[in-house]
């Protein structure tokens, strides 16, 4: 008997997009795969949106799909896992494999990976909870202070959304953000703070390799928290980001580097800090980008001069394709 998905024609695409799961970032899921199914709709393509349940192997192995797109934050979503599922259905999927995503997934990991490509990163160290608690917490937190200095960012070594992320400028208050990053994982990455301007490079797929779309520049009051991500006006964005061409040139080379040496398919997203000497650090990166209201992707895909529509029915197209 052949398969629904060797029948159907390339105007025809069923996909399923997958938002929802049990993580703290399921909000932002759900949201996020409401706006990309209406977005493939728009193109013709016959999308069904599901959550991560009991019913979701059945529904997929009944629906055949020609692709699923996983639109899941937080660790199942990022971690490889759900992945690791739709390759043993063999179900043809947007995004990277799994053994890359669980890389960008640690950020210590990933922070590794790009600095032997030569971008630069903060310094930092990353704190099991376990061991803090064990060598106990006041001779830990100087040890930092004395070798990486202060002001510091302290946040979950496996997140996304800047949960339990804080910006930590006395001594004093490194306790209260390591706890803060507890609470959504066991292990902390503390790294020096930068100054400079905050970046986010998205990058697709092409014919051509990958290529960064324009940068999109966050300005907040304060940290660029969940608060200040999801919540319309708490932030500023400015795509392109107000940098020089050359500066621009870097930034986008380092995404597109990234991309690459971590094994990204498909679509990323490379957050950076653009210091005052026009140098970009790497930060971490997503293998799953928010595509909310407030979401960078998006902001950048329009910024290219093209729909999302079109960017989110190429890069299913890709996916079907095996590309």
């Amino acid at each position: 008997m052949t398969s629904p998905r060797s029948t159907r024609s390339s105007g025809d695409l069923r996909v399923v997009v997958l938002a929802g799961g049990l993580s703290h970032e399921r909000d932002v899921s759900v949201r996020s795969g409401r706006r990309v199914a209406g977005a493939l709709r728009s193109t013709g393509v016959d999308v069904v949106v599901h959550d991560v349940d009991a019913d979701l192997v059945p529904t997929l192995r009944e629906l055949e799909p020609d692709v699923v797109w996983p639109l899941l934050h937080g660790a199942t979503g990022e971690d490889g896992s759900v992945r690791e599922i739709l390759d043993l259905l063999a179900v043809p999927y947007v995004g990277t494999g799994p053994a890359a995503s669980r890389v960008a997934w640690n950020k210590e990991i990933a922070k590794g990976v790009v600095a032997r490509a030569g971008i630069s990163t903060p310094d930092s160290v990353t704190l099991q909870q376990d061991l803090f608690r064990e060598l106990g917490a006041g001779s830990v937190m100087q040890a930092i202070v004395d070798r990486i200095g202060l002001p510091l960012v302290v946040k979950p070594s496996r997140g996304g959304s800047a949960l339990g992320v804080s910006v930590v400028t006395e001594r004093g208050d490194l306790a209260r953000a390591l706890v803060a990053s507890y609470a959504y994982g066991d292990a902390a990455l503390v790294e020096r703070a930068v100054t400079g301007t905050e970046i986010a490079v998205s990058v697709v797929e092409t014919d051509d390799g990958p290529v960064a779309l324009p940068a999109v520049e966050i300005v907040t009051d304060g940290p660029y928290d969940y608060d200040a991500r999801y919540n319309p006006g708490r932030s500023q964005y400015f795509t392109p980001a107000r940098l020089d061409a050359e500066t621009t040139e870097r930034a986008a080379d380092a995404a597109v580097t990234a991309f690459r040496e971590l094994g990204l398919r498909h679509l990323g997203r490379v957050d950076l800090i653009v210091d005052q000497d026009g140098v970009p650090h790497f930060l971490e990166t997503n293998v799953a980008p928010g595509m909310t209201e407030t979401s960078l992707f998006p902001q950048a895909a329009v910024a290219s001069g093209t729909t999302l529509a079109a960017i989110y029915r190429d890069i299913v197209e890709r996916a079907a394709d095996g590309r």
